[in-house]
């Protein structure tokens, strides 16, 4: 994913990504996709806005993989965060 988006944007991103092959976190949040039509191993979609802490201060979880919050959404979240509120 790092190397796909350092191609498509010429930068490398400045966030860490979550690997998680042995479903521990996905277990955890409970996103793990038991129901999934195909038979295939997947997770719901989710974004999560975590603060310091470590604890979730803001969250989408769904079920239909074409549904995603919007960059507007997940923006007012963070800046949620970072107003203390």
């Amino acid at each position: 994913m790092v190397d796909r988006i350092s191609k498509e944007d010429g930068v490398l991103p400045d966030f860490p990504f979550l690997s998680d092959p042995g479903h521990h976190v996905i277990d955890r949040y409970g996103l793990f996709n038991k129901d999934d039509p195909r038979g295939r191993e997947i997770t719901h979609p989710a974004t999560f806005v975590i603060d310091r802490s470590g604890i979730v201060r803001w969250r989408f979880v769904e079920v239909d993989y074409k549904v995603r919050p919007s960059n507007e959404e997940i923006l007012r979240a963070l800046a949620t965060l970072r107003s203390g509120l």
